[in-house]
């Protein structure tokens, strides 16, 4: 990711209001992820596995935080489990960003399954989410995907890919 699509997605998450930040580390993001360790504004907590990660954004939620679990899309399947049972059992939303590893023009041989069950894993959990593909897309999208959280209760994505990621 380019520094200043790094500081883009920075501002707009700052401009949603999310003050806690739990990752799950990523190349594709790591850019973002060193703006954010060093932002006074932000409290930045790197879990093991995205299922830890989620159960920790909903207990931050309920404590009054506004937290976005960032990871890369092969977490998805590790985190869909819990992503359901907290939006469909307890109305516990979760705000999620991830890397789309395996869209088109990722070089990485061992992406290129991830991008495939994507989306289908999304639509069938019923999760609304977004998806960035250029810089024009990013302003206004997390504020727009807390609106959506706060009225649904349940997790909200959002997919940055093609020019926001590379």
């Amino acid at each position: 990711m380019k520094e200043r699509n790094a500081r883009l997605l920075l501002k707009e998450i700052k401009a949603a209001g999310i003050d806690f930040v739990i990752c799950m580390p990523d190349s594709g993001l790591y850019a973002l992820y060193c703006l954010i360790r060093e932002d006074p504004d932000l409290d930045l907590l790197t879990v093991g596995n995205e299922g830890e990660g989620v159960c920790i954004c909903a207990g931050a939620w309920m404590g009054g935080k506004h937290p976005l679990m960032l990871m890369e899309n092969s977490g998805n399947r590790i985190a869909s489990e819990y992503l359901a049972h907290l939006g469909i059992s307890f109305g516990i939303p979760v705000l999620f960003a991830m890397s789309h590893r395996g869209s088109m023009g990722d070089g990485n041989w061992w992406a290129q399954g991830h991008g495939a069950v994507m989306e289908p894993l999304l639509k069938a959990l019923r999760i609304p989410y977004t998806v960035l593909q250029s810089p024009e897309d990013v302003p206004g999208s997390f504020q727009k995907a807390q609106k959506t959280l706060q009225a649904s209760l349940y997790p909200v994505g959002i997919v940055i890919s093609g020019e926001v990621l590379w």
